[in-house]
């Protein structure tokens, strides 16, 4: 488990353990890349090389193209992208160098596929996160490295929870496909079906997770 808030992580932590899995707790901002080898070493003294990893870190700042200033898009780019570019390059040299198979799996998003006003950097980062999933796994094949990535649609988050409680998040959610949020269990099938042999012949696939939202976009 690797995040910024060690509360998190221990809460978490205690919630695994008591289920008889075995964890490992790493606080790291992600965007500190020169932790990055230490934080692998840390975890594969424990557990062994990582074999599933899952990029999931990403912010959000809303607001039109003209008013998205130059902090915020490097902000986006450097969390939403950038991260996930380090954490598989560490993650598949060491899988590469214990000639051992691995998933790894990219969190996207709908607007990766689409568009929607106010999101432009949100959505370009994103959209550079799936093209470097097409790319990796072409690349990372002859290793018996899938990459893959899950495109969720609305999920209410600490990103987005005060918006979706309001009126207007309210009503939002009505006028999309499915007519309501996802909740967060029905990402576990696909992310399980890209990081276990069930998906085995799944490669470089962006699997949305949308309710059909992306089909209407």
């Amino acid at each position: 488990l690797v995040a910024r808030r060690r509360d998190r992580l221990e809460a978490l932590e205690q919630e695994l353990l008591a289920s008889g899995a075995q964890v490992v707790v790493v606080e790291l901002d992600i965007n500190d890349h020169a932790a990055l080898p230490a934080a692998f070493a840390s975890i594969e003294a424990r557990l062994g090389v990582a074999d599933v990893v899952i990029n999931n870190a990403g912010i959000a700042a809303p607001a039109t193209f003209l008013k998205t200033t130059a902090d915020v898009l490097h902000d986006t780019m450097s969390t939403n992208f950038e991260s996930a570019w380090h954490v598989t390059q560490e993650a598949a040299r060491r899988l590469v160098a214990a000639r051992k198979p691995g998933s790894i799996i990219n969190v996207a998003s709908v607007l990766a596929l689409g568009a929607g006003p106010g999101y432009a950097a949100y959505s370009a980062s994103k959209a550079a996160l799936v093209s470097m999933t097409r790319s990796l796994a072409l690349e990372f094949v002859r290793y018996r490295i899938r990459v893959n990535a899950l495109a969720p649609g609305w999920f209410v988050t600490e990103m987005n929870r005060d918006y979706f409680a309001t009126a207007a998040g309210e009503e939002y959610l009505k006028k999309i496909p499915p007519g309501r949020a996802g909740q967060l269990d029905e990402l576990v099938g696909p992310a399980l079906l890209l990081a276990s042999d069930a998906g085995s012949y799944v490669n470089g696939v962006t699997l949305p997770v949308d309710g059909g939202h992306s089909v209407a976009l």
